[in-house]
Formats: structure tokens, sequence, C-alpha cells
């Protein structure tokens, strides 16, 4: 598993990489990570190890203004390190710089692989005063992402996306949730009378304090009547955050139960960001029975239905964000309704039913390349099929026309188990939101 992140860094690709680990671990198959060594401040704290898979620490740099993030640096003992191993697949979790090289890696090698699309790379580029090199990031990662057997984008814009800058072979692939951790019966109430002592309506972010986030559209529901703003998470943006919110209770970055009883006590759940391929975050508090509100665009036009799950407003309008929010602070009984829509439309949503499903992509991938030699296991013979995952409303968009009829899925045929290299970007802890915490 190569990934651009790993813990102790915290992300929405740490998540999913941790879970996907978890569940490897849990139907009997060997997994190695190779991710960035994480800062030397931090080294003799980060696991070396986890779900059973050993960590490697390629060489990395601290991102310019933003040094908590690492990203790799050109390493060139990644190809033995694969041999090494003898992976079947190898799984890209966002690939960038370092996925890019095990994508390259990989090929000489024979080995197959599958890229996960999950970070909007070039649009978090132009928040951070690159937007000219937007397309040359584009034609980069689409570069990547077509050295992959397939690809597997989180919700439908993100399938229209790379579709539409020239990667083939996409499917789409959800996110999961756990509905242990994230579930209503997690709410404080203790925690909402020293956040509300007048029973105000408790609007609530949850995740990464930074550029890309849009966190500073939260100005715009600052100061409504009846409500006060809860913000959970931390990041370079905090400080001036903390100047400008000064009524907001901010609670700094959460995991474990007191993330889960934070989210669970919020009333209304907000997200400001416009570019995210999903937003973990956004469905953990679905999870936790709150009712959501984001921007109708990327990956949240599929965590959101309209007007049965939660709101979308106008991307980066605070007017509309403030119009909508309103209306839920005004009216218990839609939030209430909204909320209780949200919890079952996640059901069939656990990270097992999308572990399930991810196996059956490898699978149909070692269907139609050649497995390296290596480690083998028997895969268990429940796994049929990859399935279109479960969760989210289907938006077609511009390039639906132009979807492979293959990522409907065919059959396939038995193959062996895998042993899996994941080089990833960032794992998460069990309680683990898309923007750090979610």
């Amino acid at each position: 598993m190569v990934s651009e992140s790993f813990l102790p860094q915290v992300d929405g690709v740490t998540n999913s990489v941790c879970r996907v680990l978890e569940h490897l671990r849990d139907t009997g198959h060997e997994a190695l990570v190779v991710a960035p060594a994480p800062a030397p401040a931090a080294r003799r704290t980060a696991p070396r190890s986890y779900a059973g898979a050993p960590v490697l620490w390629s060489p990395s740099a601290p991102m310019p203004g933003y040094p908590e993030f690492r990203f790799a640096t050109p390493w060139p003992g990644l190809a033995a390190a694969l041999r090494e191993f003898r992976p079947d697949i190898v799984h890209l979790a966002a690939p960038a710089g370092l996925g890019a090289q095990a994508a390259y890696a990989a090929r000489r090698l024979g080995v197959p692989s599958i890229a996960v699309y999950q970070t909007d790379i070039a649009a978090f580029a132009t928040r951070y005063g690159l937007s000219a090199a937007e397309r040359t990031i584009w034609r980069w990662l689409a570069s990547v992402h077509r050295l992959a057997a397939r690809t597997l984008a989180p919700s439908w814009d993100a399938v229209d996306t790379l579709l539409a800058e020239g990667v083939q072979r996409v499917a789409r692939w959800s996110r999961g949730v756990d509905l242990e951790r994230f579930h209503p019966d997690h709410r404080d109430e203790r925690l909402r009378a020293a956040l509300a002592p007048r029973g105000e309506v408790l609007v609530g972010y949850v995740g990464r304090l930074a550029r890309e986030k849009r966190v500073e559209l939260l100005a715009g529901i600052a100061d409504l009547p009846g409500a006060r703003l809860v913000v959970v998470g931390d990041g370079p943006c905090r400080p001036a955050l903390t100047r400008a919110l000064p009524g907001a209770a901010f609670l700094g970055f959460r995991t474990g139960a007191d993330l889960s009883a934070a989210v669970a006590s919020l009333d209304v759940f907000v997200h400001t960001g416009t570019h995210e391929t999903f937003c973990q975050a956004a469905q953990e508090a679905k999870a936790s029975g709150v009712a959501v509100v984001g921007p109708a665009a990327g990956g949240l036009l599929d965590v959101i239905e309209h007007e049965r799950t939660g709101l979308h407003y106008t991307p980066g309008d605070p007017h509309a964000l403030r119009r909508e929010v309103t209306r839920l602070v005004e009216d218990g009984e839609l939030r209430a309704r909204l909320a209780s829509a949200a919890r079952a439309s996640v059901a069939g949503c656990d990270w097992y039913a999308i572990g399930d499903e991810l196996l059956g992509h490898y699978r149909d991938v070692l269907g139609t390349a050649q497995p390296a030699a290596g480690r083998r296991h028997r895969l268990p013979t429940r796994l049929t099929r990859a399935r279109r995952g479960p969760g989210g409303t289907r938006i077609a968009g511009p390039a639906e026309a132009a979807r492979p009829a293959w990522t409907a899925m065919t059959p396939m045929t038995a193959v062996p188990a895998l042993a899996v290299t994941t080089a990833t970007t960032a794992t998460a802890t069990t309680a683990t939101t898309d923007g750090w915490p979610g």
C-alpha cells in the first residue's frame, strides 16, 4: 500500500488506508505500507506497523507553507523494496510523488496496480497560490493514473473529472463509515450543556483548518440567533479563525470517544470545502444522526441528498450557506427528519462492505493481469464480484456518456488471494474523520 501520507499525519487518506489495512488483515491477506517519513520530531512515536502491516518510510521533506505535511522525495530504493515483498498488486492511495514512483516501479516489475483518486491536488495547489500550475498538475496526475490497471474514484463527480482529464478504466469505489463509533448514542448532554448553556442549536464544522477547506466561510453563520458555532479540528488557519470567530467554541483536534461525542452532540454539521472528492467527515456526521449542510459540489453531491439527508448550498456563497443553516436552526422538525434519514442512508456503508468491494476490484484486475510470483492466500468464497458502492446519490455528470461499459462489472473468475503493497500518504486512528480530524 503506497500512500502520500500516513500516521501520525491524520486525514481522509490516512483514514481509508487504515480501514483497508484492517480489512486485509481480517480477511487473511498480507500488506506492506510505504509512506513518506514523518517529521524528525515525530519519528520516535510514529508506528512502524499497522494492522500487522510493516511500515516503510521513504525520504520526505516538509511542504512549504504547511510544514506539518510531509511529501515524498525521490527514493531509488523503492523498486528494491517492492521486489523483496513480491506483491500481487500495488495499491496507490492518492498517488502523487511517491505514488508515481511506485506506479513506474510496479510497471517495470510486471505487477498490476490500482490507483485510488482521493485528493484534488490541482485545487489544493490553487488554494496555495499555484493556480498557474493547475494544468501541469492534471497532466501529471493523468499520466500516473494511466499507468494503473484501474482507477477508483469515491464519487460520480470524481469519476467525471477523471474521464474528462483523459483517464480511462475508472470505477466508483465509495467510502465506508464505522457505524458503531459514529452513532447517535454518543450524543453527550454534558458536553452540549457546556457548549450551549442557553439551549442554543449547535452548528459545527469538523475538519482540517486549512485554506483548501474554505473555513473562512464559517464567518457567515457565526452570529446566527439561537445558534452556537462549534469548530472541531486543527490546522494552519486556526489562529486566524479564532480571531475572526470570537464567539465560536474551538474544541481542537479530537480522536476516539471524544471525536464520536463531539460529532454526535451537534445539531447541524456544516462543510465549507468545494473541492472534496468525497467528504468523510460529512458521512460520519450522517452516521451520527446529524443533519448535514454542504456545497453542491464534488463528492458532497453524492454524500448529501438535498432535502432528504441534508441541504446543499451554492458553493462558495456565504449568503446561501447562511440561508440553509438558518432553515435548520429555526425548524426543529426539518432538522429531526433530515437527521433520521441521514443515519438510515448509511446503513449499508460499513467498512467491511466497502473492503469487500475493494477486494473485488483487486480480483478483477488480477483476473486480467499476470500476478507476480509471491505469497498466495485463498480468497474467502463469499467474495464474488465488485459492485457499485453503497451510499450516496448518483449525480449524472458531463462525462456520463463517456463512462466505459465495463464499470458495471462483469462476473469474475476465481484467482489466488493477494499480497498487497500500499503506498500511502496518510492513515487514520480508530475514529478519524476526513478533514483532520476529518
